[in-house]
């Protein structure tokens, strides 16, 4: 059914200027507008509305992500940005806070302004 639609992401924020500041400025979104009600990104051709509400509670689970071609290179970057990676309890993270899983993927995870957490991953290349 929805197979050929576009999808839309969506995620919350109460800090509007330090969202916009954080999705375009540090991560490189392009920012397509403020409609009153939300924020508007394009993420590679995924639409990302982040809505204005009043209060965003922190959140444990990842709610966007982004798969990338070089996940060490990305966090290098961001990290020399201001963008602070976490710590999962359990997982084995390397120092830029990368977890690598037994087929190969890396994951690592930030958070936004609102405390959104969010979510890099880098797939194993086939052997």
């Amino acid at each position: 059914m929805l197979e050929n639609a576009n999808l839309v992401a969506f995620a919350a924020t109460a800090k509007p200027d330090e969202c916009r500041h954080f999705y375009h400025d540090l991560l490189g979104l392009l920012f397509m507008g403020d409609d009153g009600r939300a924020l508007l990104f394009d993420s590679n051709g995924t639409s990302l509305r982040i809505l204005k509400v009043a209060d965003v509670p922190r959140g444990a689970r990842t709610v966007l992500g982004w798969e990338v071609g070089d996940l060490v290179h990305l966090a290098r970057e961001l990290a020399a940005r201001g963008v602070a990676f976490e710590r999962m309890d359990g997982l084995v993270q390397d120092r830029h806070g990368i977890w690598t899983g037994r087929d190969g993927t890396m994951m690592a995870w930030f958070r936004d302004p609102d405390g959104n957490l969010l979510g890099l991953s880098e797939h194993a290349q086939p052997a």
